[in-house]
């Protein structure tokens, strides 16, 4: 089990290769960013033909997921017009993510980072995000 309190740039490499290859799967190019538990980026892979925009996104992403302890998608749940959260995509001089594909990476309950993808569709981002997970987390048992 994982008992660090951040990812190395190992762990970076094992989440992008998992993210990589559901992206290859799917047939769409991305950009794949991992950051520590602060939102620093440790590790960022753009496949050949992802969009230029997706560069950003993605950490953004990356680094929401990890500063909130939430996914983006949680936030695309609840930061709608006429609710209290509106408006948070404003935060963090606006690098604050409520589209799909953030996801924190915990250990022991606590964060200690997060991958971002952006390429997609929100929900292919979510996807190729969560293959990342998985690949990580059977490396740790």
């Amino acid at each position: 089990m994982l008992t660090v309190q951040s990812l190395s740039y190992d762990d970076a490499a094992i989440l992008i290769s998992g993210a990589e290859k559901k992206a290859r799967e799917i047939g769409v190019p991305m950009c794949i960013a991992v950051v520590d538990n602060g939102g620093y980026l440790i590790a960022f892979k753009r496949m050949d033909h992802a969009k230029e925009l997706s560069t950003t996104l993605a950490q953004d992403k990356a680094y929401t997921a990890a500063i909130s302890k939430k996914t983006t998608a949680d936030y695309n749940e609840v930061a709608v017009p006429g609710s209290l959260v509106n408006g948070i995509q404003t935060a963090a001089g606006g690098r604050f993510s409520t589209v799909g594909g953030g996801i924190p990476v915990l250990a022991d309950g606590a964060v200690v980072g997060a991958i971002g993808l952006s390429g997609g569709a929100a929900e292919q981002d979510v996807e190729c995000a969560e293959a990342g997970l998985q690949a990580f987390m059977a490396t740790q048992s």
